[in-house]
This record gives C-alpha cells, structure tokens and sequence, in this order.
C-alpha cells in the first residue's frame, strides 16, 4: 500500500485516506502568546518587538497595544518560552505565560481592577492648586492659590512620588531606542518643576525665612512673588494619569471580549463521588473522566459526553446561535453552554485550554493581538513620533523666546507642545477597532484568524460559494439507483462502494457508507488506496480486483439516455470492478433552511454571489436558479475554481470564498477572504482566514458587514489623531493651548478613540441568526419537487 496521504480535486470526491503522511516535517515553529504588563504607548509596543525581532530565533513578533498582550513564532529548538519571556522583561515590562491548564493568561497584577490609590493620591494634591485656580476665574486673583512653599511640597511629591512610573517607563524606552510617550510627559513636567523651583529659590535673599514671605501670596506675578508654575505640572501628570486610568478600564472591561467568555464557566461544580452523592469543588480540581452534573440554568464547565439525563443547551456563546439543542446520552457538550432546561449528568473530556471554549478563547485572542495592514501607518508614523515632537518643541522655544524675550512664555509654549502630542489615540486607533470588532464577529459565530483577514472581509465585493456542505447541509442520502447488470443485488454494489469510501471523509462517501451501516451490511478489507485527482477513488478488494468509485466517466459508464428527473439534479456515484461498471447511485441534498435568506441578504449588500462546484452542470444549475445566483459554474476541479478567483481578481475584484472540504483549500487560499463552515475538513479549517461556528450561511453576511464597520471604525479613529496631533502642535507651538488644557486635550484624545471603538461592540446584524441544524430525515424541496 502507498504511504501517502492523497486527496482529490473533484467536487464530488474530496476525499482524504486515513493513512498517515510520511512527507519530511517543514522547520520547526512555535507559537506563543505574552500578557504585556507596563506598556503605556504604541512606542512601548513598538520597543519590544525591536527587541524581539533582532533575536535569530524568533520568526515573527505582533505586539498588541491595545490589548496588552505579545503573539510570538519562534524556533522551540534554540529558544524556550521562558527565554522569550526574560527578553521581554529585560525591556522594562512584566510579561507572563499562559498556564497549561488555564483559558488565558493572566498578569500578575491587573492595573484595572487594582484600587487607584496613586491615582487618588495624585488628585488630593492637586485639590489646592485647584481651589486657586478656581479664585482666578472669580477675579479673586491668586488669593486663594497656596503659598508658595506648599506649592513646592505638593509639586515634588507628585513629580517624584506619584510620577515616579513614569520615570520607569521613560527610562526603560530610552534604554530600548524608541522613546516613548512617558519621556515627553518626564521632559514636560520635570522642566516646568525645575524652572519654577528654580525662580523661587533664587527669589530674594535665598533666606529660608525670605522664601517663605516670598511665597506667602502664591505666584503668577502676585505682590513679592516669582512667577512660579507648580500646578501645571503636578494638573499634567493628574490629566495624564487619569487618562491611562480610564483607558485600561476601557480596554480590560468593555472592548475585550475575552474576559466576557472566560466568565461563562463556573468557579464551582457538583462532581459525582464513588458512592453516588454530590460534592461540590473548584473548576481547577477537575479531571479528566470526572463525573459532573449541571442543573437547569447552569452552565457547562468543560467539554463532556452526556452519561444520564437530558436537557436543551444553549451554544450561542460559540456558534452565534441562539435555539437551544437538546441533549441525550452520549451527545457531546460545550464548556460554557447554558442548560435551559432539564438536568445533565456528564463525563469530563476536556478541561481549560484543551476545550472549544479554550481554544476559541485562544483563537480570538490571537486573532486580537495581530495588526491590521491599517495599523503599519500608525506605526511607522510613532517611531518616529517623540524625537521629532522633541524637536518642534525646542525649535518652539527657542523662536519664542527669541520673539517675545520672555523665558517663562516660551517654557510654557514648549511643554504644551510635549504634552498634547501624545501618540496614544495614534497608537490605539487600529488595535482597539480590531479588539471591538474581532468580538462583535465572535458573538455572531465569526472566528477571524488574524486581523488581516478581518480587514480583507470588509474589502470583499465577491463571495463564491462551494455546493455540499456550504449551501446545502451536507448530509445527502440516496435517491436512487441503476444496475447495469440486473442479476447483481443493489445491496452488494453498495457494500464494495462504502468498503472504498469507508476512507473518504467526503459527503457523498459518507451518505454511502451511513446507507451501508443502516443495511447492516459489513465492509471488505480494501487495499491500495488512491485517489485520481477530478474523478474518483481507487482501490484492491482481495477475491474482486480493482474497484473504481467515482464519477460515470471513472467507472467507465454510460447512463442510460432515459432517466428519472431526480438524476439531473442528483449527484451521481458510479462503481466499476476491474473497468467492468457495477451500477451508479443518486444522491441529493437538502439545502440549508436559511441559504435563501443568506443569499438575498449578500446580494442586497451589493456582494456579487458565484457558486462553484464539482457536481454536474445540470445540479449546479438547478440549485442557482433555485437561490437566484445568476453565475453558476459546474465540474469545477480544484485548480478549475483557484484559477477562476484569481481571473475575478486580475478584473479587480476583491473575492471571499466559502467551502467546508479539502478541495476547496485551493480556492480558500487564493481568495483575499475565505470562509470555512462549520463542519468542514481540517484542511478548510486551516486554509480559510475565518472559521464559522455555525451551520447559517447568515454568519457570512455577518461577517461581512461587521468586518465592514471595523474598517470604517479604524479609519475614523486614524483620522481623529491624525488630525488631532495637527491642530494640536500648531496650537500649542503659538501659545492657544497652556500645559493643563494640552494635558486635558491628551488625555481625551485617547478616550475619544476608546469610546468610538466601544460603538462596535454594540452592533447588530440586520437579521437575527437561527439555528439551522437539521437532522437527517428533513426533506428538502430539492428532493420532493424532483419525485414528483
């Protein structure tokens, strides 16, 4: 027998033998993913993958801003995850693994839920210079402002205490060459200390009791006073803080949908003991085998099989879906699903990241932490960003005080510059959109593999479509059959048939060896499997010969001129021994019950629909002018449907592809965008750049318009800080914008992205998604009107 693994290109015979493969191993490549502790810009982002990139033993480095976390290939034969993770705290931030058994990982400190003691400590100092500033705007003058001296004590225990974070983030981004937004705060705030501390120890006599009079009556040219400018240091280090504050608030809470998913299992469950009765222990102390039972309103706490009971899940949390499933003995279970009724005893099959949940909680975050072609702008533009605001600022200073003569009106001109050019709304317009929109696609069932795939599904304006499995459910069942020789029973054609197809993972073959399985009838030993690419599979029965399972052509058969209507819109199987035919079976399939919906929906989203399939023209036609596809193409190999996306792209077009089998991998990987149903092969699953978790074709419409308003979301976040940096260094280079309102402009600017980015997650598709799994005795009207 060859040792191969074979797979055909035709629609009717994607089929893949269950031998292993024996093809050399490609080199050898790990993925891992950090939780990012510490960043406070896009330029930290942009530090640690410098860092990581100059490693020979790392292949590949995404650095989530937004989302906190580092997804990372490397070569696991010269490199370990802890090396890596050293690397990166060698920057100046805390990174940490993923534990084995854990869903995601965790920092060791959440800066967003901790107590904001430094942040409220901040603010209490500034509550006095506050309560001054206030007597300005009533005419009071600096009456109410305090001495000068408090304003020192106050000043310096913000800039070297409360601050004192940003001096470590500053510090650790010079360190690393790529300055980040810290060291203009540092740079801002520390001058504006040391020049007002500066007037006021030289202010008189240098007397200690001189400076205190001096400072009796506050500062900006009040009587025996030195124009002194504590507070707008100590208000841009509050503005600034509170800005990050809010923006970790933001990002832990509302755009990450990871922590919405990792709370649907329960910290606690009822495992059965030995004896019978129930005890109740911690999620973590769970194995696997465990007995475990979940009550009506509960939910799942791991993948398990049903042993007892039975009751109606709710899976939307994964497949979009929102009708619940009934469940019975020996049906599978979701970790995370809801019991809405009745009560399920089950037996533990996976726990932790070995689950569904796990995996897809690691997929969306994966998904999350990888950067949209859209964001290399905003990158190359923050590179660069803080040498040349440093730049503006001192070529600021220097003509201001040149023009004027006044040092301390063009220290003020210079530190607003600093301080409103912050690159974090810049740094946070791509990611967040991407965070925001990856888990509205999430809830509806969409699984984007990374945020490039996202961002080509918003571009599509062609979605060709397979037939079995896409459109239609995938579960044909004979509708007929021809003998070519009356003295041969059906049952025995039929027996040689599915002992071939017994190693295809096809429909068409498993529709045969499912009929086999309900005759009862037992499979002959095959040998020498092999597939003939576009036309069928081949094998040995030992006592019969060679036997051929495919199209007519494959079998050497002709069909009779006379048949019955259902073969025009049948997929037909034919068998021969030894080139001798046998006979031929029918075969149709259901259509899916919301495929019409699906492709009006698409259409009306002024999406051009193509489906191309392996079937017979004659089938191809019937089931595109049933869904009113007007481009409908048939006997279409493999190659045949890659090569006819890439002629709709050379025209322009910007194409997706859906399918659920091995020959539609070729086509998936060709298109910008392609889609994999539910179900589908694992080579579909891996070829496409988005995997649906249910069996709608509706999850593609939704995929489309959410992918679409991520993009318009991103581009307006990039305009917004574009634009807001533009007007904002002018403004503060001519002196329309002091320290404290540049701060308060900084601080917005990134909050603004934030809750523009937040929008999306409260988007919805025009149309509800329905469960659509049908079961095996439906009788679509493909079938019915065809007998009758």
């Amino acid at each position: 027998m060859n040792d191969t693994t074979r797979t055909t290109s035709d629609e009717s015979y994607d089929v893949e033998t269950d031998i292993q493969s024996n093809t050399p191993l490609a080199p050898q490549r790990a993925h891992l993913q950090l939780a990012i502790d510490g960043m406070t810009c896009q330029a930290c982002a942009s530090r640690i993958e410098k860092v990581l990139n100059k490693k020979p033993s790392v292949y590949e480095v995404s650095v989530n801003f937004a989302g906190e976390t580092a997804n990372v290939d490397y070569d696991p034969t010269q490199t370990t995850p802890e090396q890596v993770t050293e690397w990166v705290n060698k920057t100046g931030f805390v990174a940490n693994l993923q534990a084995s058994d854990s869903l995601f990982a965790k920092t060791d400190e959440d800066t967003a839920t901790q107590y904001p003691w430094r942040l409220i400590g901040l603010w209490l100092c500034l509550v006095p210079f506050l309560v001054g500033m206030a007597g300005m705007l009533v005419g009071a003058g600096m009456a109410w402002m305090p001495p000068i001296w408090i304003q020192f004590i106050l000043a310096t225990i913000v800039q070297f205490g409360f601050a004192l974070p940003f001096y470590k983030s500053a510090w650790a981004s010079i360190k690393g060459g790529l300055a980040n937004m810290d060291v203009l705060v540092v740079i801002g705030t520390v001058t504006i200390w040391a020049y007002s501390a500066y007037l006021w120890l030289t202010h008189g006599d240098g007397t200690l009791g001189s400076l205190l009079q001096s400072g009796h009556m506050g500062g900006h040219g009040a009587s025996n006073s030195p124009a002194v400018y504590f507070e707008a240091g100590v208000m841009v280090i509050a503005f600034v803080r509170t800005g990050k504050y809010l923006e970790e608030r933001t990002k832990k809470h509302s755009l990450n949908s990871i922590d919405l998913l990792l709370s649907l299992t329960p910290d606690e469950v009822e495992q059965q003991q030995p004896n019978g009765d129930f005890h109740s222990i911690a999620l973590s102390d769970v194995q696997v085998g465990d007995i475990l039972r979940a009550k009506q309103g509960s939910r799942i706490a791991t993948d398990g099989i049903v042993t007892d009971g039975s009751g109606w899940c709710v899976e939307s949390h994964l497949t979009g879906e929102s009708i619940a499933l009934k469940k019975e003995v020996g049906d599978g279970l979701l970790a995370g699903a809801l019991v809405e009724n009745g009560s399920l005893l089950y037996r533990v099959s996976a726990k932790g990241s070995d689950t569904k949940l796990g995996d897809m909680v690691q997929a969306l975050s994966d998904a999350q932490g990888s950067k949209a072609n859209l964001a290399r702008l905003a990158d190359r533009v923050t590179a660069v960003f803080v040498p040349i605001v440093v730049t503006i600022a001192l070529v600021t200073f220097g003509l201001t005080w040149w023009l004027t003569g006044m040092v301390d009106t063009a220290l003020m001109h210079a530190v607003s510059v600093l301080v409103i050019a912050c690159p974090c709304a810049l740094g946070l317009a791509t990611p967040a959109a991407i965070m925001a929109g990856m888990g509205v696609a999430a809830r509806h069932g969409v699984w984007f593999k990374d945020a490039q795939s996202l961002e080509a599904a918003g571009n599509i304006d062609t979605v060709v479509l397979d037939k079995t499995g896409t459109l239609t459910i995938g579960r044909p069942t004979i509708v007929d059959h021809v003998m070519m020789d009356k003295s041969i029973a059906v049952n025995d054609v039929l027996q040689i048939a599915a002992s071939v197809e017994a190693h295809a993972s096809h429909p068409l073959a498993t529709a045969l060896t499912n009929a086999a399985k309900e005759r009862q009838l037992s499979l002959f030993d095959v040998t020498d499997i092999s597939v003939i690419k576009g036309s069928g599979i081949q094998a040995n029965i030992e006592g019969l010969g060679r036997v051929n399972v495919g199209t007519a052509e494959f079998a050497n058969m002709t069909l009779p001129k006379l048949m019955p209507k259902v073969w025009q819109i049948a997929s037909t199987v034919a068998i021969s021994i030894n080139d001798e035919p046998l006979g031929a079976f029918a075969l149709a399939d259901d259509l899916k019950a919301d495929t019409p919906q699906a492709i009006t929906a698409l259409q009306n989203a002024g999406i051009n629909v193509i489906l191309m399939s392996g079937d017979k023209q004659s089938v191809v036609d019937h089931v595109a002018g049933q869904l009113g596809i007007e481009k409908a193409y048939g006997k279409m190999s493999p190659r045949d449907k890659a090569s006819q996306i890439a002629r709709l792209q050379t025209a322009g077009h910007k194409v997706a592809m859906a399918g659920d089998g091995v020959n539609d991998a070729p086509a998936m990987a060709t298109a910008d965008a392609s889609f994999a149903m539910f179900e589908g092969t694992d080579v579909a699953q891996h070829s496409a750049s988005a995997r649906l978790m249910g069996e709608s074709l509706m999850h593609i419409d939704a995929a489309q318009k959410i992918a679409q308003a991520t993009l318009r979301n991103i581009k307006q976040n990039l305009f917004f800080a574009f634009i807001y940096n533009c007007l904002g260094i002018p403004l503060a280079a001519l002196g329309f914008l002091n320290p404290m309102i540049a701060a308060a402009a900084m601080a917005l600017s990134s909050i603004s992205v934030l809750m523009n980015a937040l929008r999306l997650t409260r988007f919805k598709t025009e149309v509800a998604l329905e469960n659509t799994v049908s079961t095996m005795d439906k009788k679509s009207s493909l079938v019915k009107s065809s007998l009758k």
